[in-house]
């Protein structure tokens, strides 16, 4: 039926237009690979890094260990200064002559004025000399 134009079958049929497709090429650049002394180099610099940072990262690790240590040291330090000094308004307190005659008047001690009067004369301080009745 394509033959058959315009009631006419002795006229050829005009060629049709056939779009051609071309086809491109695309270039591919190749790049040149890095050498191998190059890589081992970049290789024994990353290595090197992390062994630095590395380094690096335990040394502070241990500073922190010893800033605890420190610390409960110093705490440690405090609560032993402050039970000395408790202990030793404990022991001003016992040492306090007022208390002690207090005390050994209570246990039944009363003071001898002879031993008094000896020990006043010969040592000259003002100690207290008890005897129990």
């Amino acid at each position: 039926m394509s033959a058959y134009i315009n009631g006419n079958l002795a006229i050829e049929p005009k060629p049709t237009k056939k779009s051609k497709v071309q086809e491109k090429k695309k270039v591919v650049v190749k790049r040149k690979t890095i050498p191998v002394q190059e890589k081992l180099l970049y290789l024994f610099t990353v290595i090197v890094c992390v062994l630095v940072a590395g380094v690096i990262i335990w040394r502070y690790a241990q500073i922190y260990e010893l800033n605890t240590r420190m610390q409960k040291i110093e705490s440690q330090i405090k609560a032993l200064q402050i039970e000395n000094n408790k202990l030793k308004l404990e022991i001003t307190k016992y040492q306090d002559p007022k208390r002690l005659l207090d005390q050994a008047k209570s246990l039944g001690l009363v003071p001898n004025e002879e031993l008094n009067q000896v020990t006043k004369s010969s040592s000259g301080s003002d100690s207290v000399a008890m005897k129990k009745e």
